[in-house]
C-alpha cells in the first residue's frame, strides 16, 4: 500500500511539472482563487452573508467574520453538517433543500461554493438565492463545469465505484467530496442564461482551466491537458473546467 501511495505521489509531482510549460491562465486553481481572491472584495463590514452549502466547512473564517462584524447564516441540506461547523462560525442556520427554500431578502451576499453541480435544478436554486438577497445584493458562485472531462466521468460511473476510486487516489477528498452530482446547466453559458431568467445580472465571470483528477497518472494527465488546450482554442468560455460568477440582484 505504501508503494502504491508513493507511486501515485510521484505521478502527481510529474503532472504538476508538466503544467509549468503551460501559460499562467491554465494553472490558476479555481477553488483557491475563489476563496482567497474572488470573494474578498465583496465582504464588507456588517454585511449579512448566507453561506449556502458550507456545512461543516464555512467559507468565511471566524477571524474574518469577527474583524468585519458580519452576520453569517449557514444553509445546508444536512443538519449534522451545520452542527459540525466550528463553534461561532454561524450566527444562525437553516437546514433545507436550497431548491425548495424561499428567503426573506435580507442578505447582502450569498456564497455558494461547489454546490450547484449537486442540485437537480439550478434554476430553482438560483430563484432561492435571489429570494435570499436584498435588492442590490450579490451572489458569489464557484461552479465545476459540466463540460469538464471529470464531470462526464462523474455522471457515467456508479456512485460507489467513483467514491472508492476518488478516496483511494486522493484521501483528503473524503472529508468534503464524493456527493452525488447532476451538473444541471453547469456551464458558463447556460448558467448565465439561467441567472438572467431569475433576474440576476452577471457582474463578473472568471474562468479556470485546471483540475487535479487525472494527475495520478502523468501520461493520462498529459493527454487530458492537450484536450484542454484544444477545447480552449475552439471556445474559451465553454472550455473552462470550473468558473466563478458574481451575480447582482437588481436594486
Amino acid at each position: 500500500m505504501t508503494y502504491l501511495r508513493n507511486a501515485i505521489d510521484t505521478q502527481i509531482a510529474w503532472s504538476h511539472k508538466l503544467d509549468k510549460i503551460l501559460p499562467d491562465r491554465f494553472r490558476i486553481d479555481g477553488n483557491q482563487d475563489f476563496i482567497h481572491e474572488f470573494v474578498k472584495p465583496y465582504l464588507t463590514p456588517a454585511a449579512v452573508v448566507y453561506d449556502v452549502g458550507g456545512g461543516k466547512q464555512p467559507m468565511i473564517s471566524i477571524k474574518v467574520k469577527t474583524e468585519l462584524g458580519m452576520r453569517i447564516i449557514g444553509v445546508d441540506i444536512d443538519d449534522k453538517e451545520l452542527h459540525s461547523a466550528p463553534v461561532g462560525a454561524y450566527d444562525g442556520t437553516v437546514c433545507c433543500d436550497i431548491t425548495q427554500y424561499r428567503g426573506n431578502g435580507e442578505a447582502d451576499v450569498v456564497i455558494c461554493q461547489a454546490l450547484l453541480e449537486h442540485v437537480k435544478n439550478t434554476a430553482d436554486a438560483l430563484r432561492a438565492i435571489d429570494s435570499i438577497l436584498k435588492p442590490g445584493g450579490v451572489a458569489l458562485l464557484f461552479v465545476p463545469s459540466a463540460n469538464a472531462v471529470y464531470a462526464k466521468l462523474n455522471l457515467l460511473l456508479p456512485e460507489r465505484l467513483k467514491r472508492a476510486i476518488l478516496f483511494r487516489i486522493f484521501p483528503k477528498t473524503s472529508r468534503a467530496q464524493g456527493f452525488r452530482a447532476y451538473y444541471d446547466r453547469c456551464t458558463p453559458r447556460e448558467l448565465k442564461k439561467v441567472a438572467a431568467e431569475c433576474g440576476l445580472r452577471v457582474e463578473q465571470l472568471r474562468l479556470y482551466y485546471v483540475s487535479s483528477y487525472f494527475a495520478f497518472l502523468s501520461p493520462l494527465y498529459a493527454a487530458w491537458r492537450m484536450w484542454c488546450v484544444a477545447f480552449y482554442m475552439i471556445d474559451q468560455e465553454q472550455a473552462a473546467e470550473a468558473f466563478s460568477l458574481a451575480l447582482r440582484k437588481s436594486g
